[in-house]
């Protein structure tokens, strides 16, 4: 029986990402027998409050790839408005196709099977050099964010640190 598209589509992102690496994260799978299960490791970005940090996230990409989008979540502990405490990452582009029937974002914010593992990636580093606290997925880290930012940096130094023992 021959492959899915997905799976097909995925392995050529994969090895155009080995051939050539983007600058902030590095991504393989967690199994090598499983095209839709990938672990990412992603660079705190310069000049932000994650500097310094490596943060382990999974991608679980449905067998529908490109037309539906993947889950990501953060393995590695993190503080983030747009990251809910189980790790799982909110962010409009991994968000079903369509409008949004609350009426937050265009369906041209959501996923679009343009999309790619590195478009999603940037759009997920460009969050964390600037989180979007009108739609948090955390609201204790948006209202410190707001309200008490030494707190808010305070507690993503400790998550800094903690990732650089991890690693």
């Amino acid at each position: 029986m021959s492959e899915p598209q997905s799976a097909l589509l995925l392995r050529k992102q994969l090895a155009e990402l080995n051939k050539n690496p983007v600058e902030g994260f590095s991504a393989g799978l967690i199994d090598d027998n499983d095209i839709y299960r990938w672990e990412v490791l992603i660079i705190g970005p310069p000049d932000t409050l994650y500097e310094g940090g490596f943060f382990k996230c999974h991608l679980y990409f449905p067998k529908e790839y490109p037309l539906r989008p993947p889950k990501m979540k953060f393995v590695t502990e993190i503080w983030h408005p747009n990251i809910d405490k189980n790790g799982d990452v909110c962010i409009s582009i991994l968000h079903e196709p369509g409008d949004d029937k609350f009426g937050y974002e265009k369906a041209s914010e959501r996923w679009l099977p343009v999309h790619t593992v590195e478009t999603i990636l940037i759009s997920v580093i460009s969050m964390l050099a600037d989180p979007n606290d009108e739609s948090p997925a955390n609201v204790d880290a948006a209202k410190e964010w707001r309200e008490m930012y030494g707190e808010f940096k305070r507690k993503v130094a400790r998550c800094v640190r903690k990732s650089q023992e991890e690693c």
